[in-house]
């Protein structure tokens, strides 16, 4: 009997929903144990002068970038308590950076987790950058409200069926060309005297 091909309906259906649209861990006993690594990054937009109290070390909290690193790598050891579908794994590796981006106007989180098992650890790494960032965001909150998680996203990932997969450049380019955020922007008030547009 020739083995059966997937349709392309079922290719496209979502690993944790069964065919009853019911959610369900994905069951990785046949695969194979293989070393796996992910990396995972996000960026802390904000003022300058928020940035430099941060590296003054003048939070009213504490070392802004030491307690979101610890508070990543916490997060990314129990990532399965946090992401219910996601498989408990045995991380042999988990590192997390919050280092200054003046170009980037904030702090940029990197994360990089490493396991040897059965499933990926993308979801590790990107827990880990997620919550090293509102870490940030709730040591500064208190100074400047406007504050952004301007993105959380996967880099590149090791391992498994799929093998490698790296962001393109171009994607990371163009995230990294975006402004930085300066708090909320304010209409132009017209000056007196100035003639109003007229609503069309």
């Amino acid at each position: 009997m020739e083995p059966s091909h997937p349709s392309r309906s079922d290719r496209r259906r979502l690993t944790h929903v069964d065919r009853g649209g019911r959610p369900r861990m994905v069951d990785v006993s046949a695969k194979p144990v293989t070393a796996r690594r992910a990396v995972a990054e996000a960026l802390v937009a904000m003022e300058a002068a928020t940035l430099q109290l941060v590296l003054d070390g003048r939070s009213a909290k504490g070392d802004v970038l030491t307690v979101a690193e610890i508070a990543g790598v916490m997060a990314g050891k129990r990532t399965s308590e946090l992401i219910p579908l996601c498989h408990p794994l045995p991380l042999t590796d988990l590192v997390v950076s919050a280092t200054p981006d003046r170009p980037g106007g904030g702090i940029r989180i990197r994360a990089e987790a490493a396991t040897t098992a059965r499933t990926g650890v993308e979801m590790e790494a990107l827990t880990a950058a997620s919550v090293a960032a509102l870490t940030v965001y709730d040591m500064v909150k208190g100074v400047e409200k406007g504050v952004e998680i301007r993105w959380v996203r996967l880099l590149e990932k090791t391992g498994g069926k799929s093998g490698e997969w790296r962001r393109p450049p171009d994607d990371r380019d163009q995230a990294e060309a975006r402004p930085a955020a300066h708090g909320p922007r304010r209409p132009a008030v017209p000056k007196r005297g100035a003639p109003r547009p007229r609503p069309r």
